[in-house]
């Protein structure tokens, strides 16, 4: 869902990555879908790499998302242009146990804000999600099968081939 979604400081919405330039990477507005070059001093953040704080462990913005969604059954959220006091009293309502000294009003118009945008362009698909992380985990399981298997045959063949032989296969 979050994947290839970039923030670019001094840039206004989100953007996809599109490949790697010379001189930094390609990237194509959300909004207008107009491409452009971020050259590789500019700040850019991957949506899927930030997470916010809590009083007990940091979240990921993508399970900040699916709580939005949540409470506003799949719908957008409020806007982040409400007071601090309302977008204060909503996000403890999403996240009620968020870092009260860490998180600030501008986080959360961030964070409301691109919901909403990501709403707008249909980029919240929560299902898909949980689909690739089961799939990972298969994958994950299937690797850690074959890898003993793999593992034992080089050593059959090493203690196969007495030592002599070996000596005079590789001249």
């Amino acid at each position: 869902m979050l994947k290839d979604i970039l923030s670019i400081s001094g840039y206004g919405g989100l953007f996809k990555f599109i490949s790697q330039g010379r001189t930094g990477i390609i990237v194509e507005s959300l909004e207008d879908k107009k491409r452009m070059n971020a050259s590789a001093t500019a700040k850019i953040s991957a949506l899927e790499d930030i997470a916010i704080f809590t009083d007990t462990e940091d979240i990921p913005l993508k399970d900040v998302f699916k709580a939005i969604s949540e409470k506003e059954d799949g719908g957008e959220a409020i806007s982040h242009k409400s007071s601090a006091n309302e977008l204060k009293t909503y996000f403890e309502e999403v996240l009620p146990d968020y870092d009260r000294d860490r998180v600030y009003v501008s986080d959360i118009k961030k964070v409301l804000n691109w919901y909403n945008a990501l709403h707008k362009f249909g980029m919240l698909n929560f299902d898909e999600e949980e689909k690739d992380e089961t799939e990972e985990k298969t994958d994950e399981k299937v690797e850690a099968k074959e890898e003993p298997k793999i593992e034992k045959k080089e050593e059959d063949k090493k203690s196969a081939q007495p030592t002599g032989e070996k000596e005079k296969s590789e001249e």
